[in-house]
């Protein structure tokens, strides 16, 4: 007769509050994607930025964000391409070079589908590149996964 096998315990992930920084500088764009992020969120934190100097002066605490404590970075950050000041892969590039940031999840979430801003994202380490939808439904679902995906099921690089 066999022995019962002992049972696996996992060890206790740090479920410190996740945060996802949004990029996006389309207004309507930005209110969809925080009210349904809001809405499927479980006690996250969820920060926005309205353009790619913002973002930058968000990671690397410069500007209106000096006071912010660089060393907790987002969890996620989900970044459009077209963006004013500085494009997001400008922003992609720059989040890439510096190693404090270099390890950061970065989707990718824009209206393109063009083939070129594809091959941009990926060779400048894009970890993910998500269309966004005009159908609501299709948006939310797509929004939920990445949710899911980069927030539960991902385990993250630890903190240089």
């Amino acid at each position: 007769m066999r022995q019962p096998r002992e049972l696996f315990h996992a060890r206790k992930i740090d479920m410190k509050e996740k945060t996802i920084l949004v990029v996006e500088d389309d207004p309507d764009q930005m209110e969809l994607t925080l009210i349904t992020l809001e809405n499927i969120s479980s006690g996250g934190k969820i920060a926005a930025v309205r353009d790619g100097a913002e973002a930058l002066d968000y990671l690397f605490g410069t500007g209106s964000y000096q006071s912010r404590d660089t060393s907790v970075q987002p969890d996620v950050i989900f970044l459009d391409i077209k963006l004013r000041k500085l494009s997001g892969l400008e922003v992609l590039k720059r989040i890439r070079s510096n190693r404090r940031t270099a390890m950061i999840p970065v989707v990718m979430l824009t209206s393109s589908c063009e083939e070129e801003d594809i091959l941009s994202a990926y060779k400048n380490g894009a970890n993910s590149f998500v269309r966004k939808s005009v159908d609501f439904q299709e948006f939310t679902d797509k929004l939920r996964a990445l949710h899911t995906y980069w927030l539960s099921v991902n385990i993250g690089a630890p903190v240089p």
